[in-house]
């Protein structure tokens, strides 16, 4: 188990512990988000890709396996309490993609749909022991924009804070 659980996830039946949200881009600090947030679903409403939803306790969240984020700061402009605050200045947030030990490239299968469909070219696969190529992250490069989950056809990409 990797947390504690609250009342509502025992109630569930949702024993896997506490994961993490993902917050739409340019989001205040948790603490301060939570407490500005309304939970209207404007910022919801206002993404064209389709990727937020709504989350524990109503608050938006990102859901990655629905597609990737254009940063098009819509959901920041649709938030009338500031609980996203895009300021241009600093980046949307700070994830990078993680490969689970499912990936078909660490089973020995050529696949590199998340390298292709990475417009910052931020994957790129590195030959290993045995003529595999595995896939590694430019962290310079990547934006966290969460293609590589989406397409992911074994679905073993995730999103984790730096």
């Amino acid at each position: 188990m990797s947390g504690p659980i609250s009342r509502m996830q025992f109630l569930r039946g949702d024993l896997r512990g506490e994961r993490s949200s993902i917050r739409p881009p340019w989001a205040l600090d948790e603490a301060d988000f939570v407490d500005t947030c309304e939970r209207c679903d404007d910022c919801i409403r206002a993404c064209p890709q389709g990727i937020l939803m709504r989350g524990r306790g109503g608050f938006p969240e990102l859901d990655f396996s629905r597609g990737g984020c254009t940063f098009c700061a819509d959901c920041v402009g649709a938030c009338q309490v500031r609980a996203l605050a895009g300021d241009g200045e600093r980046p949307p947030w700070r994830l990078r993609p993680s490969f689970g030990e499912a990936c078909l490239s660490r089973r020995g299968i050529v696949c590199r749909v998340c390298g292709d469909a990475c417009e910052a070219v931020a994957i790129r696969f590195k030959l290993a022991r045995g003529g595999v190529a595995l896939p590694e992250v430019d962290g310079s490069g990547c934006t966290g924009c969460g293609v590589c989950v989406a397409i992911c056809p074994e679905r073993v990409v995730t999103m984790t804070a730096l």
